[in-house]
């Protein structure tokens, strides 16, 4: 009987050694899950952003333009600090790296090769970067292990990316009736010196589609205010709202051409182009549903008694008279009669 018992007892502490290591390794692996997915978002949470609509392909209307963002601009800084991540804070280099290092299949996002000739953003497959590549071109360090290749905060180069370019569309949506600027693509732009520290490069690094970009930037907050630090929104929301300011550095054009290109050096007439091309579009939106001016003024004719419409009537049709007169008389005078036709003029004014 004591053999029997103590069989017993072996066996169940056998079987307790044996599911405690397995408890602690999911235990592990949950947490191990739980840290890797802090910066993902599940295929739910993904449909659920971004709350604005895509554009439409057969829009009736569109204006694409590429703005150039200086991040030492105030409408624009919240996008530069912190340089380097304090807590849940980053600024939005810091992001869109982690992202791409992560890469698709691990929760992250493709960017893709900004091209040297056009500047125009370009998403084929043979143009998505690969994330060591990029490591190696741009001389970021980084380390191999046995989970894969680390990377320090301190190694990303966020500091000395100080601009970005982006494509806008605006653009008129006949479904809806309504006018909307959209951001299209986002390209991160490296300010770095040289060897000799004599002058400064840019380096404009890669093209990640906003659509694949916009879920991510939902859950990310920047600071909009140097007055009230309390005051932030979430990056979507600042994209969204066009709370940036850059200015128009080139246009979606049967030339492809640069307003630089256009302007040929001259620094005035470059201003004067990105000036004219604000007023069209800014023209369009006030006017898509006619001539606001015009319509006041008919609006203004309508609300009128019946005696001021009726003098208004009279005056217009006098208005006509005299414009008939003066023409009829210019044909049948002659040049010595000229005088003849002026005095007539002036007693039908009278």
């Amino acid at each position: 009987m004591r053999r029997l018992i103590f069989i017993i007892m072996i066996g169940c502490f056998c079987m307790a050694a044996q599911a405690q290591p397995e408890a602690r390794r999911q235990q592990q692996q949950a947490q191990a899950a739980k840290k890797s997915n802090a910066n993902k978002m599940t295929t739910r949470a993904q449909i659920s952003f971004p709350t604005e609509a895509k554009m439409a392909e057969d829009v009736v209307w569109r204006r694409d333009v590429y703005r150039e963002l200086d991040l030492n601009d105030d409408a624009n800084a919240g996008l530069y600090y912190p340089t380097e991540p304090v807590g849940t804070q980053m600024n939005l280099f810091t992001y869109l790296f982690k992202l791409i290092m992560a890469g698709p299949r691990h929760g992250g996002i493709a960017a893709y090769s900004y091209d040297v000739n056009s500047g125009n953003e370009r998403f084929d497959e043979s143009l998505r970067i690969q994330p060591l590549k990029f490591l190696d071109d741009y001389h970021i360090f980084y380390e191999r292990g046995d989970r894969g290749v680390h990377i320090d905060d301190s190694d990303i180069p966020s500091a000395e990316v100080k601009g970005y370019f982006i494509k806008e569309s605006a653009y008129f949506d006949q479904v809806s009736a309504t006018f909307h600027t959209k951001v299209q693509a986002i390209c991160p732009v490296m300010y770095r010196e040289d060897d000799f520290g004599d002058g400064v490069t840019k380096y404009p690094l890669f093209w990640v589609k906003y659509d694949d970009l916009a879920p991510f930037l939902s859950k990310q907050t920047i600071m909009t205010s140097n007055l009230n630090n309390a005051a932030t929104m979430s990056l979507d929301d600042y994209f969204t709202t066009n709370a940036y300011r850059g200015k128009i550095y080139k246009t979606t054009n049967m030339l492809g051409k640069t307003l630089a290109q256009v302007a040929g050096g001259d620094t005035a007439k470059l201003s004067r182009e990105q000036s004219r091309i604000e007023k069209e579009i800014e023209r369009f939106e006030q006017n898509v549903w006619g001539d606001k001016a015009r319509k006041d003024s008919v609006d203004s004719i309508a609300k009128l008694d019946k005696k001021q419409l009726k003098a208004v009537k009279n005056k217009s049709k006098n208005r006509r008279t005299t414009q008939t007169t003066v023409k009829r008389t210019r044909r049948s005078s002659s040049p010595s009669t000229s005088s003849a036709a002026r005095v007539t003029v002036r007693r039908q004014r009278h």
